[in-house]
């Protein structure tokens, strides 16, 4: 399958294997040598016809839309060319292609031949298809495009690095279908979107069905690959249908990068999402409960929820005719394992404009997505005597920004509105309500919590971090009354998962501020580099809560906020003339920063359409020394291309790089 390959026509897209220089437009054909058929037929796997796994194709005069039908557009000699349409809602997979002939001897029909095996896939040009989407624009990028971008980082420091999906190299269709196969998944329900989207959410990871990707969030990556050091879906995929076991390791972007290729594949529109500060809620209750020790530490045996500094989906456009009308569009299919939905580790497909109108009672999996982006983050005191105090309240933290690759560049799409309204409208928290009243569990009352009773109002900064490196936190106190106060504060700075859970706390400090009417004050706390290096993990994420109590008031103020450290990237050049099949040099470099050896180093090259993937060890690099790494390419596809380039060591990960390429065609003779 290539990338021009799959012709569009009316119903569903089939790909001979034969055709991979289709345009976009012309209807497959069919070349048969002999008398004219009457018809032919396709089959699946256990033929039936009543299960649309066994298929006659009348030879007609005329195509009907929407209807199964071959006409003749050419006859010459002995041989006949057939225009084939298909139904648009036929099942998606690899058919046998049969020819039958009525002769005055009977029926004589082809013989088995593995060259005429047709896909059959989803077809988003096509109206009267499921996952239609009429924007051209829109096709090219979500359907056609093979590279993207996946973003991650933090809130306020936002990372992005390319991904290579692949969904045109050999043997990635045939891995796609081998997914629903190992899924068992009923060959009637393969031309359904919805079905097909939820299926693969649930197969992408590993957790309870053997699937694609093993996840692993403890920084142990023992057999396998950190989930950092991926740079595409292709190799995963590969690898999955020839050992037929799952891929060590994947962790959300992973996940996410790898359904974005299986959806793509199969002609679904399909693109990857990242939510900043999503919350992981575990009771349901559309509210994050951080549980405070009496002193203003976080009780990590209370607190159960978490909120990831950003998490990745994706989001599959498709009709929902399950729902009432104006729920289809971009649906919410999540494959990393958090919750089980309906006996299985997986999630969607959800409507987006379900969750922001607050419709979590439509399916599937509405509710969790719902408080992903529009929970409430609750601060409460759990005292020695048992007792809970809802102490502060923060409705705008959770869901800050939701963003997507744009169409036709590399740069951020905001799409928080499509699933949220503004923070502080009527809208928003009348969806909140609408959700509460569809089922989601009541939180608990917070009223009168955001009425403080002093003037004071607290804010912390953290300054640019660079890895290796000391950089300072400050905290800023402000008093706009006219009464004198005295603060007791508590500042933690922890190592984190980029989901939110602690791994270790390196910073742990007391401090009193005293506050005159109408002031404010300035504390600084320096963080040193030995501190959190002995403790680091795969995106060096920091982790800093702070929280103050007014003493003559009683006030509790919080705040937290997580930080990525800068890491140094790999440096791509390129060497030689940039033409389909000429040969070009590739050098990836790396300088050590650290003031300590690296060892065990991998080195990972992947350009779509330049090289294979390929990877390179190192036994160590020193510090400040250099490693570089040469490979000749030889690109087969032209126009605008990536090189991309990641870094795993045993004390460094997360390292990455790419390049941008504009290959030229080969000239002609």
């Amino acid at each position: 399958m290539s990338e021009s390959s799959g012709a569009t026509f009316g119903g569903r897209r089939a790909i001979p294997p034969n055709t991979s220089n289709a345009s976009e437009n012309d209807p497959p054909t069919v070349e048969l040598q002999g008398l004219v058929p009457r018809s032919f037929n396709l089959q699946g796997r256990y033929p039936q016809e009543n299960k649309g796994t066994y298929i006659p194709v009348p030879v007609v005069s005329e195509l009907q839309s929407g209807k199964w039908g071959a006409k003749v557009i050419m006859r010459e000699d002995r041989s006949v060319r057939l225009s084939v349409q298909s139904s648009s809602d036929c099942i998606v997979g690899k058919f046998r292609m049969y020819v039958a002939v009525w002769t005055p001897y009977g029926v004589i029909r082809t013989s088995r031949n593995p060259e005429t095996d047709t896909y059959i896939l989803f077809n988003p040009w096509c109206e009267e298809d499921a996952v239609y989407l009429d924007n051209e624009k829109e096709r090219e990028e979500y359907v056609l495009n093979d590279i993207g971008v996946i973003f991650y980082g933090d809130f306020n420091d936002i990372k992005s690095r390319s991904w290579s999906y692949g969904q045109f190299e050999d043997g990635i269709l045939d891995a796609c279908l081998y997914v629903m196969d190992r899924a068992k998944m009923d060959l009637s329900g393969r031309g359904n979107p919805i079905k097909v989207s939820r299926v693969g959410s649930a197969m992408i990871n590993a957790k309870d069905d053997e699937g694609v990707i093993a996840g692993s969030w403890d920084n142990v990556y023992a057999y396998g690959i950190p989930p950092s050091a991926w740079t595409g879906s292709v190799d995963i995929l590969l690898e999955y249908r020839s050992s037929e076991n799952p891929v060590r390791y994947g962790q959300c972007w992973v996940f996410a990068g790898v359904f974005n290729t299986f959806l793509r594949c199969l002609g679904i529109p399909a693109r990857v999402v990242t939510n900043y500060f999503s919350a992981h809620d575990n009771n349901a209750n559309l509210q994050l409960d951080i549980f405070l020790e009496e002193g203003g530490n976080v009780n990590s045996k209370l607190t159960k929820d978490s909120v990831w500094n950003y998490h990745c989906w994706n989001e599959a456009w498709m009709t929902r005719p399950d729902l009432p009308i104006g729920f289809g569009g971009w649906q919410v299919v999540d494959s990393t394992p958090q919750e089980n939905s309906d006996g299985m580790y997986r999630c969607g497909p959800a409507s987006v404009q379900a969750v922001k109108h607050g419709n979590v009672c439509f399916q599937f999996d509405a509710p969790f997505v719902f408080a992903e982006v529009n929970s409430d983050l609750v601060y409460i005191t759990a005292k020695k005597d048992g007792t809970h105090v809802v102490e502060a309240l923060d409705t705008t933290h959770i869901g800050k920004l939701i963003v997507t690759k744009q169409v036709g560049g590399d740069g951020i799409k905001d799409i928080t509105d499509t699933y949220k309204f503004q923070e502080g409208q009527e809208e928003e928290r009348l969806a909140l309500e609408t959700a509460l009243m569809y089922g989601a569990k009541k939180p608990l009352s917070t009223e009168g919590v955001i009425k403080s009773r002093s003037d004071v109002h607290m804010n912390f900064e953290v300054e640019n971090a660079v890895l290796g490196r000391d950089f300072k936190v400050t905290i800023t106190f402000r008093n706009n009354g006219p009464a004198h106060y005295t603060i007791t504060a508590y500042l933690s700075g922890n190592v984190t998962f980029y989901t939110g859970v602690a791994k270790a706390e390196f910073k742990n400090e007391t401090f009193d501020v005293t506050l005159e009417p109408l002031s404010f004050k300035k504390e600084e706390m320096l963080i040193q580099a030995g501190e959190y290096m002995g403790q680091l993990l795969e995106q060096a994420f920091l982790h800093f809560f702070v929280t103050a109590r007014v003493n003559e008031t009683k006030d509790v103020l919080a705040k937290q906020k997580s930080i990525v450290l800068t890491i140094p990237k790999v440096i791509i050049k390129v060497h030689g003339a940039q033409v389909v099949g000429s040969d070009m040099v590739v050098m990836v470099e790396f300088t050590n920063p650290l003031k300590e050896t690296l060892k065990n180093i991998w080195i990972y090259l992947d350009g779509p359409g330049v090289t294979k993937p390929i990877r390179k060890m190192f036994q160590e690099i020193r510090p400040n020394s250099t490693v570089q790494w040469e490979e000749v390419c030889r690109p087969w596809v032209s126009g605008p291309r990536k090189l991309m380039a990641s870094l795993t060591s045993d004390r460094l990960r997360h390292v990455y790089g790419e390049l941008d390429l504009q290959i030229q065609r080969r000239p002609s003779m």
